[in-house]
């Protein structure tokens, strides 16, 4: 396997959830991190409790300066970027008759605009180097839809066509490409849907049949610890009690 220890990985939308067990369990295994989120506070107590390099920054994934700042940051901090984990994400699910136009365009800013912020920036220095690996954080709502899932299976269904271009454009240069699709997880994502009706349903379902965030950080870091010429391309990942395509 590729050994963990000292790979540089940076992680956005790691002050919970998905990104901050992978940053735990990475941290394990003596990665280098670089953790991106909003909330500063959250960062900093995460990064208190690693035994690790690791730094963090307070990061917009909509905003392109501060998604260019960050892996500035993780350059000028430790000379390289090997893993860019785009794991930023909203859900915000409605019904299209509701047109909640401000949720749309959010999930439309931060899942699609903020991975290809990240992608911007990180791969013109992985090119340089010869090696990198881009994994983002993607869903089943991205192979499947349902009631309420237009938009945001939209924006996951788009992210899709995003990393399978990337892994054609960057054969022979050594890059990694992977897109994590988890069914229901146990997230914070659920608890931020304004309808109240399908909020009710989907923590119900994350909460009796999904799978932890440690579970998919596990994924994650499966997908990292591979051999250099071994990529893992796209991962589908459900609890076995999930009835639900989606």
């Amino acid at each position: 396997m590729n050994d963990i220890q000292n790979k540089v990985v940076v992680i956005t939308g790691a002050s919970s959830g998905i990104g901050k067990e992978t940053a735990t369990l990475l941290a394990a295994k003596g990665a280098k991190l670089v953790l991106a989120a909003r909330r500063t506070s959250a960062l900093a107590a995460l990064t208190a409790q690693y035994d690790t390099e690791v730094i963090y920054q307070q990061t917009d994934v909509t905003q392109l300066a501060d998604m260019q700042a960050l892996i500035e940051l993780t350059i000028a901090k430790f000379g390289r970027i090997d893993v860019l984990f785009n794991n930023a994400g909203l859900m915000p699910v409605s019904m299209l008759r509701d047109g909640k136009v401000d949720e749309w365009e959010a999930m439309i800013d931060i899942n699609i605009k903020g991975a290809l912020y990240g992608i911007k920036y990180a791969l013109p220095l992985m090119e340089q180097q010869k090696s990198g690996h881009i994994i983002t954080t993607d869903s089943v709502a991205g192979h499947f839809t349902g009631e309420g899932l237009s938009v945001y299976s939209a924006t996951k269904y788009a992210m899709r066509a995003v990393m399978e271009g990337l892994r054609v454009e960057e054969v022979g240069m050594g890059i990694k490409s992977t897109l994590i699709s988890p069914g229901h997880a146990q997230t914070e994502l659920a608890s931020r849907i304004s309808d109240p009706q399908l909020r009710a349903a989907v923590l119900k379902s994350e909460t009796e049949t999904g799978l932890t965030a440690t579970d998919v950080a596990n994924a994650v870091m499966n997908a990292i610890d591979t051999p250099d010429n071994v990529g893992i391309n796209d991962v589908i990942l459900r609890s076995i009690d999930q009835k639900r395509d989606y």
